[in-house]
């Protein structure tokens, strides 16, 4: 596996993850206006729910990849790919943080 196809892969994927992430926080910004104000009982088992949903497509995204690359073996193009991934998810990250600091 070629580092091209390597930096395609995570970039990708970091794609998926970050779109995932806007459109979750996109539910949660109009969740008052879908659902309404109150609080019930059932609000906070949602919540946990949709956590626990989230943590595990981010998992998938994230670490799914590079773990059944590394159990078959392309141990040093799994650790690539992780590192790569997590260099995109940082740049991701500034960037949103510039976009709210420039927003206010």
């Amino acid at each position: 596996m070629n580092k091209k196809s390597i930096l395609r892969y995570a970039l990708l994927e970091v794609l998926a993850a970050v779109l995932y992430v806007l459109f979750i926080s996109v539910f949660f910004s109009q969740a008052e206006k879908i659902f309404g104000p109150e609080d019930t009982m059932l609000s906070p088992v949602v919540f946990l729910l949709l956590l626990v949903f989230s943590v595990s497509i981010m998992g998938m995204t994230i670490f799914g990849r590079s773990i059944m690359w590394y159990l078959d073996g392309q141990k040093k193009e799994a650790v690539k790919l992780l590192f790569y991934k997590l260099a995109y998810l940082f740049v991701f990250m500034v960037l949103a943080m510039i976009a709210l600091a420039i927003s206010r």
